[in-house]
């Protein structure tokens, strides 16, 4: 479409123009002058604007670590919402300021024309709605379990504010896809954000880059077979190689297309850039997963295609995929520590063999039958030496590698059983990370749950579950609809999130919903285009009727009132949905700054050695900033008086009633003051909600005979033997779990053992707890484990 205007403008300004085609030509002009200003302001700078917000945010995710941790969650929020909410600002000074201006233009234009504006205005309405109204619905239910109560307060707030981010970066998206050539800055952010990605990873496994985490090291054989594996800017190898699978597919499919017509060589290179090097990092992540949903999405988009697009598919995956796994297996045999210089090689001699191979395939395929026959030749040599060089590299991790998979078995069984017990609402946000070391079978490891789909249940039962499976059909059907090219890449982010905790990062969220304006924009970029003409046509033709007020019919006068009343009321919607957006905007950017100012204390507090004056300042300002972090109100009270300590600690478990530290502090308390059944009850509450944890089991046993020291040194001997034999059943409690565990087959991650010291205080325990104690042993001290 815009060739055809190119060449319509040059036969313009070549050809002279009669009066009534000067007209048409002036109509148009100043129709594309109205549809390019949107509250006075260009419309091609209010895309720049967007793409690069847009852009920064998606990089800053990058370089955050993928914002999996709450805390760069929110510094990306403080910046997109304090600019989203100068922009509406900004906005709203300039539709006060412009409207007199923009009404005295829109007189010129004639009534079909003002028919088709509000058309728009209403299109452009449902589409921000369409994509805003699903982060929104997420955010408000992670808000309400905030407010109303949950297992974790401070959980239920970062999942408000993450999602808060996402509606706010579907927003931006919306707005850049209703936007004219707004399918531009889509291309620009998604592949500056994958080559982020991409080449920062392989960069740092040449040790060219130094960057901390980006390789996990391991000896164990069930997690990797090269004794490494690369997890790049996301530090977490699963994830890293879900991204770059979702950005391989996405080059590949663009290589095809490519490929499926004759195109310059400059071209074709340019389209297959990045592919060797993005499934170069796929196969250095060496996750099975993410090679499985990346192979499940590539044949779902080879079924896909039309018979005559398929063969394409494969020649272009040929050369870049059998040089990655050449790549793949050179740095594997380096354990991901090559040299600089041979690594940088062996890195531009697998890219220069892709690139050259791909365009040697591709004028094979463009030649005759038999170059045809020579290229599905190369390719299947290709394909087939590709998948026997990865299979050969990870032979024995896929021999090995059952007991990670029995682990999430179990995970997910626990996990299902902790969700029966609120099945619709759910228990709030970070359910998991805060109740599984309560509820977990076996002494695993697993602060995720490893299954999206099974996390959101917990947090917000199936209300949530149903509201994210709605938002994943919608956005799948459109991009189906508009760009069936993302869809695979869309594929990796549902099928890898369901076997692996993907959607903690909140990065991964905001790729799937970049592809899902992406494939929107494509359509917009054609309906704007369509519109355009048709209401400059039906101007044209049917040209504005001038008539005088007093010479109307009643039926033209009822219909405009009707028609005054409807465009009064599209006037005032755009007011509201403003205030509602500045009063989100401004609540999300002053809770966010609130967290902010909180760990900045607590760190500051825990960084250096201090007085205690001033260390309980520092927690005494982050604790009136975010009283809802239990890590806060423990090293707070810790420098306070013990009857405020533990008011502030009870204070502190009505917000996070599942978190075993707390009850540990306040047994602590109560064995310092001599009450030994009440510290007995808090350490059995503490070892209920982590059983597997033998610093807590050891550290009860310590405090209970200090306790029961306590009691004795006052006289009370009857309290002092039930505290000791309090003690005592602890320990014979610790003592089978440690024998199951020893007994057992599943693996013990968490290396839960009987400890040391627990032999020793066992004796004193029984000592304790006996009828005739001898007055040294109720003066003897220890020290406290670890």
């Amino acid at each position: 479409m815009q060739q055809q205007r190119n060449g319509d403008h040059m036969v313009c300004s070549a050809v002279p123009i009669s009066a009534t085609d000067a007209g048409d030509l002036n109509l148009s002009c100043r129709f594309k002058q109205a549809k390019t200003k949107i509250f006075g302001v260009d419309t091609s700078a209010l895309t720049m604007v967007l793409g690069v917000m847009g852009t920064i945010m998606l990089l800053a995710a990058c370089l955050g670590r993928g914002l999996f941790f709450p805390f760069d969650v929110y510094g990306v929020i403080l910046f997109s919402s304090g600019s989203l909410l100068m922009g509406v600002i900004m906005l709203l000074l300039l539709r006060v300021l412009g409207s007199k201006k923009n009404n005295a233009l829109k007189n010129h234009l004639s009534c079909d024309i003002h028919s088709n504006e509000e058309m728009k205005i209403r299109y452009w309405h449902m589409n921000l709605n369409g994509w805003i109204i699903w982060p929104i619905i997420m955010m408000v239910c992670y808000g309400l379990h905030a407010c109303l109560g949950s297992v974790s307060t401070q959980g239920s707030m970062d999942e408000m504010l993450r999602w808060s981010l996402l509606a706010i970066f579907a927003l931006l998206a919306g707005m850049l896809a209703s936007c004219a050539h707004g399918v531009r800055w889509f291309a620009v952010g998604w592949q500056s954000a994958g080559s982020l990605l991409v080449f920062s990873g392989l960069l740092a496994v040449c040790c060219v880059l130094p960057l901390p985490f980006a390789v996990m090291r391991t000896a164990d054989p069930e997690i990797s077979s090269a004794g490494a594996r690369l997890g790049g800017l996301l530090q977490y190898p699963n994830a890293y190689g879900a991204v770059v699978g979702m950005y391989a597919l996405e080059r590949l499919a663009a290589v095809a297309r490519a490929m499926a017509r004759p195109v310059t060589a400059g071209r074709l290179i340019a389209a297959a850039l990045p592919l060797m090097p993005a499934q170069a990092a796929l196969l250095l992540s060496e996750s099975r997963g993410a090679w499985l949903a990346t192979g499940i999405a590539a044949a779902s988009a080879f079924a896909w295609q039309r018979r005559g697009d398929r063969l394409p598919l494969l020649l272009a995956m040929a050369a870049p995929l059998a040089s990655a796994a050449w790549l793949y297996r050179q740095l594997a045999a380096a354990q991901l520590a090559p040299a600089p210089v041979p690594g940088l090689l062996a890195l531009a001699g697998a890219w220069a063999a892709a690139l050259l191979g791909t365009l040697l395939l591709c004028r094979l395929w463009h030649s005759g039958a038999r170059a045809r026959a020579a290229a599905l030749t190369a390719m299947a040599l290709a394909v087939t030496t590709a998948a026997m060089l990865a299979v050969a590299s990870t032979a024995e991790r896929l021999a090995a590698g059952v007991g990670t998979g029995l682990s999430r078995l179990r995970m997910w069984r626990d996990a299902l059983e902790l969700w029966s017990g609120a099945a619709w609402l759910g228990h709030g946000g970070d359910t998991w990370r805060s109740m599984f070391r309560a509820i977990q079978s076996s002494p695993y490891v697993g602060g995720e749950v490893h299954n999206g789909l099974i996390d959101i249940a917990l947090d917000t039962g199936l209300i949530g579950l149903i509201i994210i499976c709605a938002w994943f059909a919608f956005t799948i059907r459109n991009t189906v609809k508009y760009a069936a090219c993302l869809v695979p890449s869309m594929l990796v982010f549902v099928l890898h999130g369901t076997i692996d905790f993907d959607w903690s990062f909140t990065l991964v969220w905001m790729l799937f919903i970049w592809l899902g304006a992406w494939s929107y924009a494509y359509k917009n970029e054609q309906r704007i285009a369509t519109a355009d003409e048709h209401a400059i046509i039906q101007a044209i033709q049917v040209p504005a009727v001038h008539t005088n007020e007093r010479s109307v019919q009643p039926s033209s006068l009822s219909n405009g009132f009707s028609h005054q009343a409807m465009r009064r009321a599209m006037r005032t919607i755009p007011w509201l949905t403003a205030l509602a957006i500045l009063i989100w905007l401004g609540g999300t950017v002053w809770l966010a700054g609130r967290n902010v100012l909180a760990e900045v204390e607590y760190r500051l507090a825990g960084s250096t050695p201090k007085e205690l004056i001033q260390s309980r300042a520092e927690l005494t300002a982050a604790f009136h900033a975010n009283p809802y972090r239990p890590e806060i109100a423990i090293s707070l009270s810790r420098t306070l008086t013990a009857n405020n300590a533990e008011k502030l600690l009870l204070s502190s478990l009505s917000h996070s009633p599942a978190e075993p530290q707390l009850y540990q502090e306040l047994g602590k308390l109560a064995a310092q003051a001599g009450q030994g059944v009440q510290a007995g009850k808090y350490f059995e509450q503490a070892i209920a909600l982590n059983r597997y944890d033998a610093p807590i089991q050891s550290t009860a046993l310590y405090w209970m005979i200090h306790a029961s020291r306590q009691e004795w040194a006052v006289g009370y001997r009857d309290r002092a033997r039930q505290t000791a034999a309090a003690g005592v059943r602890m320990y014979e409690h610790y003592e089978r779990l440690s024998a199951t565990v020893a007994a057992g087959k599943a693996r013990n991650d968490r290396q839960f053992t009987l400890d040391d010291d627990a032999a020793v205080y066992i004796t004193h325990l029984r000592i304790l707890a006996s009828t005739a104690v001898p007055q040294e042993w109720t003066r003897q001290t220890n020290k406290p484990p670890g």
